[in-house]
């Protein structure tokens, strides 16, 4: 027998900063300082430093700047320790990484009032953010991420995860960092190859966005490509600025939902990255999938053949190389179940989104497997014409 049910509703809101600033060890600099002093006036915060090695092996003297920045302020921040963990994809695959980060926060007696810092690109900031969230059921994360596509997208969001079972983020949460801080100094060591990575998601949110800031990157791709400072730091800014105001203004922040704007391209990326063993960067993959969900766009009839060519040629221009790297029939229908993979992380129901023109997504429900093996083979047969 039902006898009685009780229904309660509640909110909770969220506030972090993103942060932009140069050489932030520097005992010059207060930024860091000021962000623990917001947190808890009148006391010293414990913190644990996680870094990447690949930012150790390009700034040596990163870990002794920590700890002379530390002694600096020794009123606010309580240096505790740090941990150098290879980054990229590889992070996320190994469950060790995980173990090592949450036998530190322990043994440093890091609590829900103490906080985890970590300083790379966006694999170990997404590695690093998981652990520190299951501790203690969340303690604080302060992100400083070191590569174009961490400083414009990967880290400014509220979402930290692993791979596991041979799928990309699998395992997860959504946890909200204290504060995201971009340094200008860390993408002056980027190879180049991580530079012009990261801006497939700049091109990302200005084709479902933003018709002007795309506008703006087909002005400047021989800058970007050369690596203008100046013209990446708008870049990084303008994308950050509208990843977040996505997420606080978008509905869902937590994705409960089915529609993913933000992962445009995602769905073969995700399985890219998979095929190749995490061989291609989060960034190439991404373009290689922006290419391909435009050019089925052309094929359903959504974009003109004259919207198709100028994306194409504009992430051309700035250096991406958009071939899908597939050849048998056996690999282009593994790629294929990257669509199947992609609607179970949703939740069940398939959305994927296109864009009907530049500035303007579109979701659609269902994909065309014949038509996708299609813009597959004319992709790449557009980028050996395109090559030529």
């Amino acid at each position: 027998m039902h006898l009685r049910s009780i229904e309660q509703s509640f909110t909770v809101t969220y506030t972090y900063k993103l942060h932009f600033t140069q050489k932030l060890f520097g005992t010059h600099n207060t930024l860091f300082r000021d962000v623990f002093e917001g947190y808890k006036k009148n006391g010293r915060v414990k913190a644990f430093f996680v870094i990447d090695k690949g930012v150790h092996e390009h700034h040596p003297d990163l870990d002794r700047e920590i700890k002379d920045y530390c002694i600096a302020y020794p009123d606010t921040i309580q240096y505790t320790g740090s941990l150098i963990i290879e980054g990229g994809e590889q992070c996320k695959n190994d469950p060790g990484n995980v173990t090592s980060i949450l036998e530190k926060i322990n043994t440093n007696s890091i609590c829900r009032h103490s906080f985890v810092v970590v300083i790379g690109g966006g694999a170990i900031i997404d590695m690093v953010g998981y652990a520190a969230a299951i501790a203690h059921r969340g303690v604080k994360l302060i992100r400083v991420p070191t590569t174009v596509l961490s400083q414009n997208d990967s880290a400014v969001g509220v979402k930290n995860s692993v791979n596991s079972f041979g799928k990309k983020n699998f395992v997860g949460t959504f946890a909200p960092p204290y504060a995201i801080i971009n340094d200008t100094d860390f993408l002056k060591t980027l190879e180049h190859r991580d530079w012009i990575a990261g801006i497939a998601e700049a091109i990302k949110v200005a084709l479902i966005k933003d018709k002007k800031f795309f506008a703006y990157l087909e002005d400047n791709t021989q800058k970007l490509r050369n690596r203008d400072m100046a013209a990446m730091q708008y870049v990084i800014h303008k994308c950050a600025e509208m990843h977040m105001a996505h997420i606080a203004q978008g509905g869902d922040p937590f994705e409960s939902g089915s529609s993913r704007p933000l992962d445009f391209g995602h769905w073969a990326a995700h399985k890219l990255e998979q095929m190749s063993n995490y061989g291609l960067r989060h960034g190439e993959a991404v373009a290689k999938g922006i290419a391909l969900d435009i050019t089925y766009a052309q094929l359903i009839g959504l974009i003109s053949e004259d919207t198709q060519n100028n994306v194409l040629d504009v992430m051309q221009k700035t250096g991406l190389d958009l071939h899908i790297p597939v050849e048998t029939e056996k690999e282009i229908q593994e790629l294929l179940q990257g669509i199947e993979e992609f609607r179970e992380h949703l939740g069940g129901e398939l959305c994927i989104t296109l864009i009907s023109e530049i500035g303007e997504k579109h979701d659609v429900n269902k994909i065309d497997l014949d038509l996708m093996q299609r813009a597959i083979t004319g992709l790449n047969d557009s980028c050996k014409i395109r090559i030529e």
